[in-house]
């Protein structure tokens, strides 16, 4: 194969895909350049593992920091395990490419995406997306794609809003929308949105306009692959066969109708699970006394009826929800599980709740913080700190299993992540409320939408935690579902665990009431097109509608003031000139003031001043001496000062700590002063007022006139100034 380059423009960028030149020993590479990044993304394939009954997809992708030269952080100078946003975006390419490979095909298939240049302003992620699509289109693999991904923003300008395709990372900062988009000739496959409360027609809007997208780029990967395309080798296809499939069907079909209808989670599995081993023991044994070639012929057939039972419960649960709206736990379509709410759940916690919704409960805790306890997230773009964070934990109880305990998974990360996105939107500004949050999200029974659950908690343990966010925020999800001939559609609201695994999609929307604040989609299908979506969206604001109501009966808005174990924290604005003053000679100054109070101040470059404390009284004490120390000192103002040193012609009055103004002899008191000891002593307090600042920044001081300003303040008539 040779070098082969094809472009195309698209956002007003030129977009590159390349091959034939780098990673030739792999089955396919493809070079994407967008701007001034690249990322390389190659696919690799194996033959599958003995016994294994998946696809084998791994899909891995990594930001070398010498794209955009920097080191990486850290003593090892070397990248190290992938970090939060790596993850994010391996899921982000895998879940709209797994669905597009033959029933039964299990090779092992490996696409790395690696980063080798980053321009800071046009984001990797869905270019490696792209570019993966691509390298399976043009590999030999039986990939049925190929697929595109873009990002859709929303910038309001002057002329109002507009759309933007792949917008920068400045571009960004404007928008009120970060949609990431993923589709074929046949329709949208995978979604991801985090927004502010937009409505879901506005949404709509975006998916059509970057749809549009999709199809040009997808056009530019149509002409690589005429160009430099493989033909397409299948490879072994394991699938039961027709013969073992109906023994099963006949012997099993029956009491799997029955099965599939009891209500309880933990019954329905257990006779599931006994009608599948009287079926392997008594009709699919394995031969243990004959030959090696007839015991392996009976083990191969006792795993093929394994796949044709699974495959039976399927088609049965699919039909029996298709055809007759009846669903495993008997509720109709739209029904949502039974919802309990409860905060407060804690003592020594900032914020807590208890969410439940069927057999799915989430125990969320909030946490609050100050600037010191944000996260530096360290990468290809500049370096930034995060002031809002979710952790989501998915331990073996919650489905009542064994499994060995390990650090978060790829699905714990992107559930979270899913949570964050959905309740960023109803966050106050920094501005409003400067504390750094953390909400943790512990499931401790899950069948089915615990991310969903996570969001619901997450918004209740907030406003618990008083949090002044902007409106209660909840999550529901959808499923599909069809006949055995495809032609009969139901989407099914609130799904339950063995509902998203049987059916053709989990499509989860968070919002409130004014509109929706996080999307994500997984599909197992082909495609949606914009009209299925449209209804999808509708019908998830019917039931995010109603657990809305049932959250705000517990909880009605954010409780007035923080919990009395949470650090007080304000912020004041101070002169930028100033800042040197407070902080003092080698930090002198602010280290007296911390231990003083003990508090915690943090200066920004900004002027901005964070004071944290254990309680509002030292806090207020801390802010009064700040304000003082850097107020900018005006003629007329009236001060309280103390006297700290006194001279033949006058004293001097600390007016804050650093600042001092002369008070001359005949200004310390309305008659006449014969010694300045007759009127102050050092210690004394006074009030001045200010008569004079001069170039130097010197301050003449005036009790007389202060205590005559006073007098004429308490003597005037009401509502005089």
């Amino acid at each position: 194969m040779g070098h082969v380059i094809v472009q195309k423009e698209v956002g007003g960028r030129m977009l590159t895909l390349e091959t034939g030149k780098v990673a030739k020993l792999c089955s396919a590479s493809v070079m994407a350049t967008y701007g001034g990044t690249t990322v390389l993304a190659t696919v690799t394939r194996g033959a599958p593992r003995e016994g294994t009954d998946f696809l084998g997809l791994t899909i891995d992708y990594r930001e070398k920091t010498s794209a955009a030269g920097k080191f990486p952080g850290g003593f090892k100078k070397r990248e190290g395990p992938p970090s939060e946003k790596e993850i994010l975006t391996m899921r982000m390419i895998d879940r709209p490419v797994r669905p597009l490979f033959p029933d039964g095909y299990f090779d092992e298939i490996l696409v790395q995406c690696f980063v080798m240049s980053h321009d800071a302003e046009n984001d990797s992620d869905v270019l490696a997306g792209t570019a993966a699509s691509a390298a399976l289109a043009i590999s030999d693999i039986p990939f049925e794609g190929p697929i595109a991904t873009v990002r859709v923003a929303r910038i309001h300008t002057d002329d109002g809003a507009r759309f933007v395709v792949n917008p920068t990372t400045s571009q960004m900062d404007f928008s009120d929308m970060d949609l990431v988009l993923s589709g074929h000739a046949d329709g949208i496959n995978m979604i991801e949105v985090g927004a502010a409360e937009i409505p879901e027609a506005d949404v709509l809007a975006a998916m059509e306009f970057g749809y549009g997208e999709i199809k040009s780029v997808l056009a530019l990967i149509e002409e690589l692959r005429s160009k430099a395309g493989k033909p397409k080798v299948m490879g072994d296809i394991f699938l039961p066969t027709p013969e073992i499939t109906e023994k099963v069907r006949s012997l099993c079909e029956a009491e799997l109708v029955k099965a599939r209808q009891i209500k309880g989670k933990k019954e329905r599995n257990e006779r599931v699970d006994a009608l599948r081993k009287d079926l392997l023991e008594k009709h699919f044994a394995e031969k243990t006394d004959g030959t090696f070639g007839q015991w392996k012929e009976s083990a191969k057939a006792r795993s093929m009826a394994k796949d044709a039972f699974k495959r039976l419960e399927e088609k049965v649960t699919r039909r029996l929800i298709a055809e007759s709206a009846v669903r495993a736990d008997g509720r109709g379509p739209t029904e949502i599980r039974p919802i309990t709410c409860e905060v407060g759940v804690f003592q020594r916690t900032h914020g807590s709740a208890f969410f439940q919704r069927g057999e799915t409960q989430s125990l969320v805790s909030v946490t609050l913080g100050t600037g010191k306890d944000e996260q530096i997230v360290d990468g290809l773009l500049p370096e930034y700190s995060k002031k809002f964070m979710l952790h989501y934990n998915f331990p073996p109880f919650s489905t009542g299993e064994v499994k060995r305990i390990m650090a978060p998974g790829r699905r714990e990360i992107g559930h979270g992540a899913l949570a964050e996105r959905s309740l960023m939107g109803i966050l106050p500004s920094p501005e409003e409320f400067p504390y750094t949050i953390r909400v943790v999200s512990d499931i401790t029974e899950s069948n089915g939408s615990s991310s969903m659950a996570s969001v619901c908690g997450g918004c209740l343990a907030l406003m618990d935690a008083g949090v002044p966010i902007k409106a209660t925020c909840a999550g529901i999800s959808v499923g599909r579902f069809t006949d055995d001939h495809g032609g009969k559609e139901i989407f099914v609201t609130d799904i339950i665990g063995e509902e998203d695994f049987f059916g053709d999609m989990d499509f989860k929307v968070s919002g409130t009431r004014e509109g929706i604040t996080g999307i994500q989609l997984d599909l197992k299908i082909r495609g949606l097109d914009l009209k299925q979506v449209a209804r999808i969206l509708e019908q998830a604001k019917v039931g995010r509608l109603q657990i809305i109501d049932i959250m705000e009966r517990c909880i009605a808005k954010p409780r007035p003031e923080i919990s009395v174990y949470a650090p007080r924290l304000i912020t004041i604005k101070i002169n930028p000139e100033k800042i040197g003053k407070l902080i003092g000679p080698g930090g002198k100054t602010i280290r007296a003031l911390q231990d003083k109070y003990g508090v915690t101040i943090e200066v920004e470059d900004d002027g901005t001043v964070m004071i944290a404390a254990p309680n509002g009284e030292s806090i207020d004490q801390a802010r009064g001496e700040i304000e003082a120390l850097t107020e900018e000192i005006k003629v007329g103002t009236i001060y309280t000062g103390r006297v700290v040193s006194t001279k033949d012609f006058g004293a001097f009055i600390e007016l804050a700590p650093g600042t001092d103004g002369m008070c001359h002899i005949s200004e310390l008191a309305a008659g006449y002063v014969k010694s300045v000891g007759d009127v102050v002593k050092i210690g004394d307090l006074v009030k001045v007022k200010v008569i004079l600042v001069d170039d130097q920044g010197r301050i003449k001081l005036s009790v007389k006139q202060a205590l005559t300003a006073e007098a004429s303040t308490e003597g005037a008539p009401a509502g005089s100034r």
